[in-house]
């Protein structure tokens, strides 16, 4: 049996927008869907904050992320990769 770190773990990715402080990354993720109603494509964007620990992201980096437990009030994702 495998101990996977990501086995049972969500993951996410985006853009990194802003390095907020020290080993914390903003991440945009954008998702594209269709209006129920018009029928036009949609694109909405959503703000993460993760947990980066060798502070390696900076901002344009496109990035993978991964739920964690939480490290503060909004940090409940850390960092995956650097894409």
């Amino acid at each position: 049996m495998s101990n996977d770190k990501t086995k049972f773990k969500r993951k996410l990715q985006g853009a990194v927008v802003s390095v907020s402080g020290s080993k914390s990354i903003v991440i945009t993720v954008k998702r594209r869907y269709k209006h129920p109603v018009y029928s036009k494509f949609m694109t909405r964007s959503k703000k993460y904050h993760a947990h980066d620990e060798e502070c390696k992201a900076v901002v344009g980096d496109s990035v993978t992320i991964i739920e964690s437990r939480p490290h503060s009030k909004l940090k409940k994702w850390e960092l995956f990769t650097i894409n």
